[in-house]
């Protein structure tokens, strides 16, 4: 379970909680000079960065949604795993207009072994959602918020709806008090509204304002511990 947002005011603010257990994803919150990333431990040793931010801005991150028989993994010169573009979305070797491109080109498939679904943002507040197998959306609204279901195709993740996980209205509700702005701390509450407790607990929760160039980052819930990670 996991929740992202980005609002666009006189700051592009984007939020972030990070859902998972522990025992399942081995994890690492990175601060670089040119990346913040949640670091994934994979099997081939090294931690990657499928949730952060770029110094430029670029911010992406995976969210899980029940697989579409459609986007399951393939090879392929003309297949691209939502991992891999999510990861080189946020190390900058893709623009925002590079990713746009290629999910009109090229099939979009999940990763060999998670179902995952995407948004991507840029620090002009643009939003890609890809959920592949289904599509992608481009948008620049006040607002964008996605979970673990399919916003594109709602009826294909209808029946996985957890009993009571109402966190995208919540969350949806929060968004439109927000106005005319949303701070750091307005981001930050709203992430608290959402966490998740038990096995999957929200683990981490980041938030990046694009005018500070900088992410502050609270985890475990300790809304009271924020670090900040500056860019600039």
């Amino acid at each position: 379970m996991c929740t992202r947002f980005v609002f666009n005011g006189k700051d592009m603010i984007t939020g972030f909680n990070f859902d998972i257990d522990p025992a399942v994803w081995d994890h690492k919150v990175i601060g670089e000079r040119d990346r913040f990333y949640i670091g994934i431990l994979r099997p081939d040793g090294c931690r990657h960065s499928y949730h952060g931010v770029n110094r430029n801005g670029n911010a992406g991150t995976l969210l899980y949604v029940h697989a579409n028989p459609a986007g399951a993994y393939r090879e392929g010169p003309d297949a691209v795993t939502i991992a891999d573009l999510t990861e080189q979305f946020i190390r900058a070797q893709l623009s925002f207009d590079d990713v746009l491109r290629i999910v009109k080109e090229k099939t979009i498939t999940y990763a060999p072994d998670a179902s995952m679904q995407a948004m991507l943002s840029d620090v002009l507040g643009r939003v890609l959602i890809v959920e592949p197998g289904i599509g992608y959306r481009e948008e620049k609204t006040r607002y964008s918020l996605i979970t673990n279901y399919s916003l594109l195709q709602p009826e294909s993740t209808a029946e996985f709806v957890v009993e009571g996980d109402d966190r995208y209205e919540r969350a949806l509700s929060f968004l439109r008090r927000c106005r005319p702005e949303c701070s750091v701390s307005d981001a930050f509450a709203l992430l608290r509204t959402v966490r998740q407790e038990g096995e999957w607990a929200t683990r981490v929760s980041f938030v990046y304002s694009a005018a500070e160039q900088a992410v502050y980052c609270a985890e475990n819930c300790r809304f009271e511990h924020i670090s900040k990670y500056s860019f600039s």
